[in-house]
């Protein structure tokens, strides 16, 4: 086979890779729930590329991403669920009923009335996938119902609970200001002092989730997504802890023989370099 940019090389490429006795005994071997680990994976390794601004490995990650799309779709055409043009007519089929103010007859919409109108469309596809779930005989969990059904479990924790909170704000379940949020987390850190003083980590740890709960729900209040924020945070200290080391190695050292206070004065040191940078650019 040889490469291609038509979308049904990659196809027949997968089916001979899972073809019986002549694919690949490692594609054979794979089921839904073992290949879901890469396909969360390949989505991260997308969001890294683009936050590097590297679009050579965005090339190359979105490719990975697009072949775990292909490799599910075909695993569900050997058992004959769907295949690879169904999912193509699914997500078509989603955006055109999505979006009437540009493919149907609802146009010159305000920003608020196409928002209105997404949320009577999405309630009305939930309502269509319970109605087909019936059909199949299939169960309906109870997490799919409620004010808060949606949200996948798989989601990075901070995501799913500013998504879950977004969720709740909809019913009026929400301070109506930042300020307020910054008073709960006040709150959960003097509770975390006392779980600490009791020494149960079973109440430490909870009073911790509580406190990071609280934090992605400031977040959400300001706009910005905890995830980013915390990612932003690491990359940060990342980079301060490595001109942290740099500046050990210029004397010869190893930051396993610095103590904590000259690791602690290298790190301002570091902050004040970055600082100064900034406020000349």
């Amino acid at each position: 086979m040889k490469p291609s940019r038509d979308i049904a090389r990659l196809i027949e490429i997968m089916a001979a890779l899972r073809a019986p006795g002549t694919g690949c005994p490692w594609d054979l071997e794979q089921g839904f729930a073992s290949i879901a680990p890469y396909t969360v994976e390949e989505a991260y390794e997308v969001a890294d590329a683009i936050a590097r601004g590297d679009k050579i490995d965005l090339k190359d990650e979105l490719g990975d991403l697009l072949l775990q799309v292909v490799f599910h779709s075909r695993m569900a055409e050997e058992e004959g669920s769907f295949s690879f043009p169904d999912v193509v007519e699914a997500i078509t089929s989603k955006l055109i009923r999505r979006h009437p103010h540009v493919f149907g007859d609802a146009r010159d919409l305000s920003p608020a009335e196409v928002k209105a109108l997404w949320h009577r469309i999405k309630a009305q596809e939930k309502a269509d996938k319970a109605a087909a779930h019936r059909a199949a005989g299939l169960p309906e969990a109870s997490e799919d119902r409620g004010v808060l059904a949606g949200v996948p479990h798989t989601l990075p924790a901070l995501t799913r609970a500013w998504k879950l909170q977004a969720k709740a704000s909809t019913v009026g379940f929400d301070w109506n200001d930042a300020r307020l949020v910054l008073d709960k987390i006040r709150e959960e850190t003097a509770e975390i002092e006392e779980a600490l003083a009791g020494g149960s980590k079973e109440a430490i740890r909870e009073e911790i989730g509580d406190l990071l709960f609280v934090v992605a729900n400031l977040a959400r209040h300001v706009d910005a997504d905890p995830e980013g924020c915390l990612n932003a945070a690491n990359t940060k200290f990342e980079r301060r802890f490595r001109g942290i080391e740099d500046a050990l190695a210029t004397e010869g050292r190893d930051v396993k023989d610095a103590t904590l206070d000259e690791l602690e004065a290298l790190w301002q040191a570091v902050k004040r370099m970055e600082k100064a940078k900034a406020g000349a650019g």
